[in-house]
């Protein structure tokens, strides 16, 4: 068994924020595989089903961003679930618009969500999956530029991102997660220019 977890804020006027593409991701993946219905646990949108045969759960916490370790401490715990045992999807502005990264462990590289699950009971030892938006390019402009809409020209890359790791979960359902990011990048290759810029202010 393992959990899920998309990161953005609840509600209709943070539904197309680049600060939500955890939200997009992990509904992408509940469609693909054919979850059941969502219900309201853990403090958040809680979907049951299988990937590859494996017992999965997928948890959007309903909390807002910063205290997303409310709801994802509390479903790890009722299922005693290891931090390997749950994967967080999130919006990375250190990866370049399309990119993709696995990584487990770490610090919060200024992530208010991520911060909060590594001060949560499960600790920093989970498995991230980073979905790049690009960075505005100055620190004081990050916390309006994720919680803004992407841009219609971004609908494509978007899309296509969303689709592939819906598509390449059975990887990330065996915890082979070097060759679920590299099957996610082969399915959704990112343009090479362009989108990235150095690390600065919370998100």
């Amino acid at each position: 068994m393992f959990l899920l977890v998309g990161l953005g804020n609840p509600g209709a006027k943070y539904s197309g924020n680049r600060h939500n593409i955890g939200f997009m991701a992990v509904d992408a993946i509940a469609r693909a595989h054919a979850f059941g219905p969502w219900k309201k646990k853990f403090h958040g949108d809680l979907a049951e089903g299988r990937i590859d045969g494996v017992r999965t759960l997928i948890l959007k916490p309903q909390t807002f961003m910063n205290e997303s370790g409310r709801a994802v401490g509390e479903a790890a715990g009722f299922h005693k679930l290891s931090p390997m045992q749950v994967v967080v999807f999130y919006d990375e502005i250190d990866l370049a618009p399309g990119r993709f990264r696995m990584k487990t462990g770490g610090g919060a590289a200024g992530h208010n969500g991520i911060r909060s699950i590594i001060a949560s009971p499960l600790g920093e030892g989970f498995r991230r999956a980073r979905l790049g938006v690009g960075h505005p390019g100055q620190a004081d402009l990050v916390h309006g530029y994720v919680l803004s809409d992407f841009a219609k020209a971004d609908g494509d890359w978007v899309k296509k991102l969303l689709d592939a790791v819906s598509k390449a979960a059975p990887l990330i359902a065996k915890g082979e997660d070097d060759k679920y990011q590299a099957e996610v990048m082969r399915l959704a290759p990112a343009e090479k220019a362009g989108g990235r810029g150095k690390a600065g202010g919370g998100q």
